[in-house]
């Protein structure tokens, strides 16, 4: 294993944050996996899967296991573990800009789409080479201006020539769900069953460009773009892992969750063990355009009626709000069919607030789909 420390861009004098990075394997022959956690700082959930990782993947390198190289992020964000707001950890957005932690990535596929005409042949594993190169060297001449964009570089370029993705996260309350490229699902299913995931969302583009989709959108914009003159195949499997919610940290879901992932890693040859059989599907993938964000039509005390996991149907309630001056009293209806998948872990909401989201099948939302 080797240790690897990245220097942020000094935000101020006398400071300097720096990210730590564990390299396994070997980057001369074979696939390439990288995994990083708590992008949203105060989500641990994927903190400790971490922990839990990197004692099997040691064990799995002595032993000669590993085939290419798994670069592991334990902490994603030291940015945000050192930002609160009155004793409250507040590690999702960035306190000096305002922006989200899993948003603002470059998209490198305008400018990959002038260069590689001239560059591109017929033989797609020579393809992505090229690609990747070109778009390495993208990468080297950005120049971050701020802290956050010099954490976003250093991120992106250790994981945009990855085979494989995995971004772990956690909601506020919910089950196991995923977060992946429309392409993607018949790659990525495996994965969810492993995990034991109860919703897996696609989408090709979600809005602002969060960090799995920029290392994704690579492969499926140019492939749609240079076909069918020069074959570009889906060269990287980018997901976005939601670990339940925020206070499910225990060792024993991440010694599950973990376990889950090697094997993934072992299913799609990244390490050299045996191949677990796939456990029996929880989900079935929709789009992330059918996904029903509920929002808080007045302020008040919320009740829930419905939790997440739980499947409902058009017209039901999942639960209901209260104003404590008046006893007005709102049922919260599903306007859609499908399964609760997360939910607010606040009890007093403000008008607006989003307060749960369904999982529906039938598309009809557009624009920018990811939650703020």
């Amino acid at each position: 294993m080797e240790i690897k420390t990245h220097l942020l861009q000094s935000r101020s004098i006398g400071s300097q944050r720096h990210l730590v990075s564990y390299h396994f394997g070997s980057t001369k022959t074979g696939p390439k996996t990288y995994i990083q956690a708590s992008l949203h700082a105060d989500e641990i959930p994927g903190m400790l899967v971490a922990h839990h990782l990197r004692a099997q993947l040691e064990t799995l390198e002595n032993s000669g296991k590993i085939r290419g190289e798994i670069i592991l992020v334990p902490v994603a964000n030291p940015i945000g573990l050192d930002q609160s707001l009155q004793g409250e950890p507040f590690g999702r957005f960035d306190l000096a800009s305002g922006i989200n932690f899993n948003r603002g990535y470059r998209n490198l596929v305008p400018a990959l789409k002038t260069i590689l005409p001239d560059l591109l042949g017929t033989e797609p594993l020579i393809n992505i080479n090229i690609i990747r190169q070109q778009a390495r060297s993208l990468l080297d001449q950005w120049d971050p201006v701020t802290e956050t964009e010099s954490l976003r570089k250093i991120l992106q370029t250790m994981a945009f020539d990855a085979d494989i993705v995995l971004d772990l996260h956690c909601d506020n309350q919910a089950v196991m769900h995923l977060y992946t490229g429309t392409p993607l699902v018949d790659e990525v299913t495996p994965l969810a069953r492993y995990l034991g995931a109860e919703a897996m969302l696609l989408a090709t583009e979600s809005g602002d460009d969060p960090f799995d989709e920029t290392c994704g959108r690579l492969w499926w914009e140019l492939s749609d773009h240079f076909a069918p003159q020069f074959p570009i195949p889906l060269a990287c499997v980018p997901v976005t892992v939601e670990l339940r919610g925020e206070t499910d940290v225990a060792h024993e879901l991440a010694e599950q969750d973990a376990d889950a992932l090697i094997a993934y890693l072992a299913y799609k040859g990244h390490v050299d063990i045996a191949v677990s059989n796939l456990p029996k599907a929880f989900f079935e993938p929709t789009p992330l355009e059918a996904v029903l964000p509920i929002a808080a039509p007045h302020a008040g005390m919320l009740v829930f009626s419905k939790r997440p996991g739980d499947v409902v149907t058009e017209g039901d309630s999942i639960g209901e709000l209260i104003d404590p001056l008046t006893g007005k009293t709102t049922q919260l209806i599903a306007k859609i069919s499908g399964k609760i998948f997360a939910r607010t872990a606040y009890r007093y909401v403000q008008r607006g607030m989003a307060i749960a989201k369904i999982a529906g099948k039938v598309p009809f939302r557009t624009g920018k789909l990811l939650s703020m």
